[in-house]
């Protein structure tokens, strides 16, 4: 029984009336009822009644009021109260509505074009799994449904080119994370060109009349170049839009050979590598960039904050303690990277023949502030952070590996064209990039070539770097010797000591009575974050005691912290 119900049962019995299906006398009457209770009570005597000429009798005026509210015919506001019915599930197949439905698989296909003017009126999304569609109510719909008595998707219809793009990037990442069907995602993109023809680009790249196969690929090396700065395209970056293996592979052969339509009309082209033609790469040919981009400012538009872009301004402000040598070379970093020093220093260097980037690399246990230094310089310097996850370059296949490593690097140097003020190129935890290299042998000869081949890349882009890159590790015993030699500054974080670890107390915890810090920072050789772990559980626990603990209560937490660490990292000086 529903949390609906039991509230329900609840007021019911309060009231002393009379129950009907779970309903009293007054809240029969259909103006009684949001459209959460009306989906409610349609799903109740679904189950009971089944799809039938009876169902729409007995539940007739809820069915009608909830078509009215959501815009849609009798019977898909049925589907739709039977899908809202499992809302909190997965997807679920045909196969399974069917039995939700209580029909055949065979009856079920007079519904498919009901379900269709659900997805299309986003009440439900669809998508694929094993070549077959599944559906499921977004929490879009659920949340909104809580709140008000209808559901209105956001309107996309005469919309800014920049707001356009931004849409096409939300749909693309809903396809390449299979959380729409291929046919959804192309019907999505249709309706919203076809909404938008105010727009020169939607104007242009519908004249051109190709296949929907074939546009919905240009639209992708589109979104790819607007919204990703990518002009190194693997065919792995558009694999995603071929629903079936033998379109993939004919797909593979023609841009291999270079006899795919888009190729042949010059709408797509090889990239370079080194003045050679790598026939594994793509891009949007510069003429088709012209003809279809020129509406929109691209250096304006890829200045904003994207996903793969932190702008320094989003960044909160945090104050943050170092022992005396940490402070003073971080000091000059920071100096080093505002804007005025930073360019005359590229300036003097390249005038006198030297490399002009700057790769810094911050090292120290976990938990001793490097990360946060970083976002502090950015911030202080007004420097936006080009993030890099390194998990996700990694690849299993031997090859993705050192193509997206490279085009790390060409998206920063991208960046760095059109930025005013360069960013900062971020490797957190870099560790598994920068070890040494591995000599090679017999059983896994492919993988380590790889990891090498991924390393001498790193290198190589360090030699012509001309922004800045900030690289943080936990170990630098394990960096190999051709990375140390690259990093003109190095600055390792150690624990603070006793005076800095007594002033992140006062300043996590402001309450903190000033001997009691200084107690603390002698008694506990933490890191900054161990503290802040600390001061975090203190904190939750003055809430939900409501008294501030007390200093046993907080040398309990210090020894909580401590647990599992070696015998080395425990606590010093006088036990309790």
């Amino acid at each position: 029984m529903s949390d609906l119900m039991n509230v329900r049962e609840e007021r019911n019995s309060a009231a002393g009336g009379q129950m009907v299906l779970g309903y009293t006398e007054k809240e029969m009457e259909p103006a009684y009822f949001t459209t959460l209770e009306h989906i409610e009570r349609i799903i109740e005597y679904t189950e009971s009644l089944g799809i039938n000429e009876l169902l729409f009798e007995k539940a007739g005026a809820s069915i009608g009021i909830a078509a009215e509210r959501l815009s849609i015919s009798p019977m898909q506001t049925v589907l739709f109260a039977l899908l809202f019915s499992q809302y909190n599930s997965d997807f679920i197949s045909q196969g399974e509505l069917a039995k939700l439905f209580g029909c055949s698989s065979i009856k079920l296909l007079h519904y498919i074009n009901d379900l269709e003017e659900l997805i299309k009126k986003k009440l439900i999304t669809e998508k694929t799994r094993n070549t077959m569609p599944v559906y499921r109510i977004p929490m879009e719909v659920v949340n909104t449904l809580r709140k008000k008595d209808t559901f209105v998707p956001e309107s996309q219809k005469n919309i800014t080119i920049d707001e356009f793009f931004g849409v096409l990037e939300e749909l693309f990442d809903d396809l390449e994370n299979e959380e729409m069907s291929i046919g959804a995602f192309c019907e999505e993109v249709i309706y919203l060109i076809d909404n938008n023809m105010h727009l020169l680009f939607c104007r242009k790249i519908m004249s051109y009349k190709f296949s929907r196969e074939n546009l919905m690929l240009l639209i992708c090396f589109c979104h790819l170049y607007v919204n990703n700065f990518d002009d190194n395209i693997g065919f792995h970056d558009f694999d995603f839009l071929y629903d079936r293996k033998s379109k993939e592979r004919m797909a593979r052969r023609e841009f291999r050979d270079g006899e795919h339509t888009l190729i042949q009309a010059k709408f797509i082209e090889n990239t370079n590598d080194e003045e050679f033609v790598n026939r594994e790469s793509f891009k949007l040919s510069d003429s088709a960039k012209k003809d279809l981009l020129e509406e929109l400012d691209i250096k304006e538009f890829r200045v904003r904050d994207r996903k793969y872009l932190v702008s320094w301004d989003s960044l909160p402000e945090k104050k943050l303690f170092y022992n005396d040598r940490e402070k003073r070379r971080i000091a000059e970093l920071s100096s080093l990277l505002k804007q005025d020093n930073f360019k005359a220093v590229q300036d003097r260097l390249a005038k006198n023949g030297m490399r002009q980037g700057f790769v810094c690399l911050f090292s120290g246990s976990p938990g001793t502030g490097k990360t946060e230094t970083v976002y502090q310089i950015a911030r202080e310097t007004k420097r936006n952070i080009m993030m890099v996850d390194i998990s996700s370059i990694k690849d299993m296949y031997v090859g993705e590996t050192e193509k997206r490593m490279k085009a790390v690097f060409d998206n920063y140097r991208k960046a760095v064209s059109i930025a005013d003020v360069t960013p900062i190129l971020f490797f957190n935890e870099a560790d598994a990039i920068i070890g040494k290299r591995i000599e090679f042998t017999g059983g896994s000869r492919a993988v380590e070539r790889m990891e090498n081949t991924m390393q001498n890349i790193i290198l190589q882009e360090l030699e012509n770097l001309e922004g800045i890159l900030i690289a943080t590790t936990n170990l630098t015993k394990n960096m190999d010797s051709a990375f140390d030699r690259r990093f003109l500054y190095k600055i390792d974080f150690e624990k603070p000591d006793s005076a800095a670890r007594t002033s992140i107390w006062k300043t996590m915890l402001v309450e903190l009575d000033a001997a009691w810090a200084e107690e603390l920072a002698a008694r506990f050789e933490f890191s900054g974050g161990q503290i802040e772990n600390v001061a975090r559980r203190y904190t939750v626990n003055t809430v939900l005691s409501n008294q501030p603990p007390g200093m046993d209560d907080l040398v309990s937490l210090c020894q909580e912290e401590l647990s599992g660490k070696n015998e080395t990292e425990r606590q010093i000086g006088f036990r309790p």
